[in-house]
């Protein structure tokens, strides 16, 4: 965004920003098709008729780090609190499959989030917690349906059957290949398994969101909030397309697809861009799919504030960002948000701060009148009309996407990375040049910084984890390990349902490295080609 100046400003996404809007900025605007009523087709004004009338939206704290018991410690805390849904966060060779004793592993374990090689770690995290008691999301993609089945596994441990828990499994592996580069198997079996955990979720977990399409991961790598909604409801436009191709009907599977956003601190675009994604969303569904159920045409979304945003300099300010950008998600009708801590810049949330986040939205619920009406912002001039306008900016990126064959046919040309580099680059050039103020980064900067003492992970806990590993792999039944990866390679050459076999590995102590090579024997593994 420009500073204060003469010189007219933009959005991020480039669009106008009027100095004054007016009734003849939304000439004709047809008000009762664009907007609708709250709850109902097309979803403008919030996918819920009461929003946050009702009740708040649910309070999810983004937290895992070291070991399975530390990450424990920090979720008992956060519900003593007031948290009302739980966010794992996975260590990276979690992430891409590999266990903690993995060369590969060196170095990363427990560092971005939880250490996680088995059922038993998974037992230990939940340990404690009663999982029909509370929401659950699991930030993790190509390796989500092992997550999946193992939290399954504790659940029946405690005496719940799965078809009572609630959640989200984000299993979005398309945004990998975009932004993020956590991929292990290539696309094609990557979608397949995704229609298999769409299908076992339908028989066996039907309350579970078996997806959470992404657009977070991209505005963190440049995006612009255009690209973010247009280039993740291609992605969800793939997945309905792979699950329709795998024999399921629309309205068996789309009610529980959600989404994941990020929200910034421009906070008039960020409210338009929640609203035109819903409205994108549903026409979609209802005139692409023929999506018959109401609520396969809404688009649920979870939000998480902008860490791209936050500084290193400075880091109370993140404080302000954070509850502007928290105030943006409420004002665009998400339906839960994590709230980053003011110094996760730095370093992992400490204690103190992860707390001051969960007080951010507290705040927000029960001290400010955001939630004593719907749609706060409908019918505002400025908001309308930049809603229109993301939506046509985002409508014609999908439409570039559709041209190149699809989400994935573009993600192997490149086509999303590359607008997302250049949207990137340009941010970076303006916050160099001083045309975009970064608060105490390039302009009301201070001479000294005060110290702080960031959160640090043990580095002995890769010992820990290899430790707990070698025990398990000498108590545990290797006959039956092998002849369960066994069947799993079987059902991944075939067309069989992964997730039974790989429930049943899972069970017999087979270890998620274990699992991930089992299916990168028959499957291969991603390899980028040079267009990225």
């Amino acid at each position: 965004m420009a500073p204060e100046s003469g010189s007219p400003r933009t959005t991020e996404s480039g669009l106008p920003i009027e100095p004054v809007y007016g009734p003849a900025s939304l000439a004709g605007w047809d008000a009762a098709e664009k907007l609708g009523e709250p709850g109902e087709y097309p979803f403008t004004r919030g996918v819920y008729p009461s929003m946050y009338t009702g009740r708040p939206w649910t309070m999810r704290q983004y937290a895992g780090f070291g070991t399975a018991t530390e990450s424990n410690a920090r979720y008992r805390d956060l519900i003593a609190h007031g948290t009302t849904g739980l966010s794992v966060a996975f260590d990276l060779p979690t992430q891409m499959g590999h266990d903690s004793d993995a060369p590969l592993a060196h170095g990363e374990v427990g560092k971005v989030g939880v250490a996680i090689d088995s059922a038993e770690d998974m037992r230990v995290l939940f340990d404690g917690i009663p999982l029909d008691q509370v929401s659950t999301s699991m930030t993790i993609n190509a390796p989500a349906a092992l997550l999946l089945l193992m939290y399954g596994i504790v659940a029946e441990e405690q005496g719940i059957a799965a078809g009572g828990l609630t959640g989200t499994v984000q299993n979005d592996v398309l945004k990998e290949y975009i932004a993020r580069g956590t991929y292990i198997f290539p696309p094609v079996p990557s979608l397949r398994l995704t229609a298999d955990i769409f299908q076992y979720c339908r028989r066996e977990m039907p309350r579970w969101n078996t997806i959470s399409i992404s657009g977070y991961h991209m505005a963190e790598a440049g995006a612009s909030p255009a690209q973010e909604i247009a280039f993740t409801l291609a992605d969800g436009i793939e997945y309905v397309r792979t699950a329709l191709a795998a024999g399921m009907a629309v309205d068996d599977f789309a009610p529980r697809l959600s989404f994941f956003f990020v929200s910034r601190t421009t906070l008039l675009e960020e409210v338009a861009k929640f609203r035109a994604a819903r409205r994108i969303w549903a026409r979609v569904m209802r005139e692409e799919f023929g999506a018959r159920n109401p609520k396969s045409m809404m688009l649920r979304f979870h939000t998480q504030t902008a860490g791209v945003q936050l500084t290193a300099q400075q880091p109370e300010v993140n404080l302000v960002r954070v509850a502007i950008q928290g105030l943006a998600a409420v004002l665009g009708g998400t339906q839960s948000l994590h709230t980053n801590s003011f110094d996760e810049a730095i370093a992992l949330p400490t204690d103190k701060s992860a707390r001051l986040a969960l007080r951010t939205q507290q705040v927000l619920a029960h001290e400010t009148d955001v939630t004593a009406t719907v749609d706060p912002f409908a019918g505002s001039y400025a908001v309308e009309r930049m809603t229109d306008e993301v939506e046509d900016a985002a409508v014609e990126l999908m439409r570039r996407v559709e041209d190149l064959g699809g989400a994935v046919a573009a993600i192997e040309r490149g086509f999303q990375k590359g607008e997302i580099e250049r949207s990137a680059y340009r941010i970076a050039q303006e916050t160099d040049s001083g045309e975009r103020t970064v608060v105490g980064v390039n302009r009301f900067r201070t001479p000294t910084e005060e110290p702080y003492q960031p959160l640090r992970v043990d580095p002995a806990i890769e010992a820990q984890q290899a430790e707990r590993l070698a025990k398990l792999r000498a108590e545990r039944d290797r006959t039956a390990v092998d002849s369960a990866l066994g069947a799993l390679r079987g059902a991944a050459a075939g067309t069989d349902n992964v997730l039974y076999p790989m429930k049943r590995a899972l069970a017999a102590r087979a270890t998620v490295g274990e699992v991930c090579n089992a299916l990168r024997e028959v499957w291969g593994a991603y390899e980028p080609s040079d267009v990225f």
